[in-house]
This record gives structure tokens, sequence and C-alpha cells, in this order.
């Protein structure tokens, strides 16, 4: 995976846990202030080490049907802002995860990108970073034949990620904004991608 920076001094984002690795655990995330719940578990059967030493290399994963994920990237305030835009290849496609905190599932139908459905029901331009206050944004994306993806920061820096489509086809987004109820969620403000080789998640996901 490689990651470019225009006009900064510092990375802001910082890359999480080892690519396949046995779970997610308790790792820090957003920030640090707590660990994301629903997918720790998902994907809790990660790719064997093979698979994860490729994945680092930026290679072919030997393991088949194994989950593996690139480097997750996390955005947050002050640098993440109303207005910072994140810009995807043409043809990417969104679905909606429903009910993150209780009972994870797809919902049943996909949406062109830029358009998801939120946590409230509405639906919004996921690819410009709203107020606080907005409600939360998870999905998976599916359709990458690039990947890479921008996001364009409202004080003019970029930052671009790239990695081998035809591994990682597919990629998380979660923007927690500071809507949820669900403490300590409710005091993010922050925005999380992570390209994987499959979608964890199924119509039927439930952890109960």
């Amino acid at each position: 995976m490689n990651i470019t920076r225009g006009d900064r001094r510092h990375a802001e984002a910082e890359p999480t846990d080892d690519v396949g690795s046995r779970t997610l655990g308790r790792r820090s995330v957003l920030g640090g202030l707590a660990a994301v719940p629903v997918l720790s578990s998902l994907v809790g059967s990660a790719a064997p080490a093979s698979a994860a030493a490729a994945a680092r290399r930026g290679g072919v994963a030997a393991a088949a049907g194994g989950l593996v994920r690139g480097v997750e990237r996390r955005y947050n305030a002050p640098l993440l802002a109303p207005g910072t835009r994140l810009v995807l290849p043409a043809g990417v496609k969104a679905v909606p995860v429903r009910d993150y905190y209780h009972r994870p599932r797809l919902a049943p139908a996909a949406s062109a990108w830029p358009y998801v459905r939120a946590a409230d029901g509405t639906t919004v331009d996921a690819s410009v970073i709203p107020e606080p206050g907005a409600p939360t944004r998870i999905a998976m994306l599916s359709g990458f034949t690039d990947g890479w993806y921008e996001l364009r920061h409202a004080n003019g820096r970029a930052d671009r990620v790239t990695w081998d489509a035809r591994t990682m086809p597919f990629m998380w987004l979660y923007g927690e904004f500071g809507a949820t109820s669900k403490s300590p969620y409710d005091r993010f403000y922050a925005l999380a991608l992570q390209p994987m080789s499959r979608n964890p998640y199924s119509l039927a996901t439930s952890l109960s």
C-alpha cells in the first residue's frame, strides 16, 4: 500500500495492527479512544501469516478465501474538518452496514458512490465530511478496479492511498461524527478507511 501526501509536514493518519493478525482485538481506533467492536469480531478468523506478509509487501495473498486486510488509515479532527472530500474511482458501489452496534448486517441494496444511507436513515453524499453532530456512516464499498482513494482536506492538503485492487477489491468505511448515543463514540469526529480482500459481512450477520 502506498501513501502520497501533499502540502504537509507530518503524517496524520496512523496504521493499526498488522494485517492478518488473528484478531483486531482491543486495538485503539479513531484517535485512540476505543476499539471498533463489531468488525473486530467479524474478522476474527484471519488469513495465515504468509498472506499477511504478502499483503504487507503489496503482493498477492497466498490464502484462498482468507480475509486479507490492508492498513487502516484514520483521519481525525482538527485536520479532518467539514468540507473535506473523499474521492474514489468511478464505478464504486456502497452497501450500508445497519445497526452496527447491536446486530450488524448489510442493507439489502447497494447504491452508487457517493450516496450512502446513514445511521438515521437519510441518504447522504458520503464523499463530503459533514458538520459535527451528523449521523454515523458505515458501509462496505466494492467495485474497485483501481485501488486508490484521495482525501482532499479543506486546508488544501491531499492524502492519496493506493493498493492492489486485484487482491483487495473492497473497502470498509467508518465515519463517526458525534451523533451516536453510544459512548465513547459520541466523542469522535473521525473517518477510518481500510481495503479488504472480501466483504466480511453478510445479510444474516449477527453477533447476538
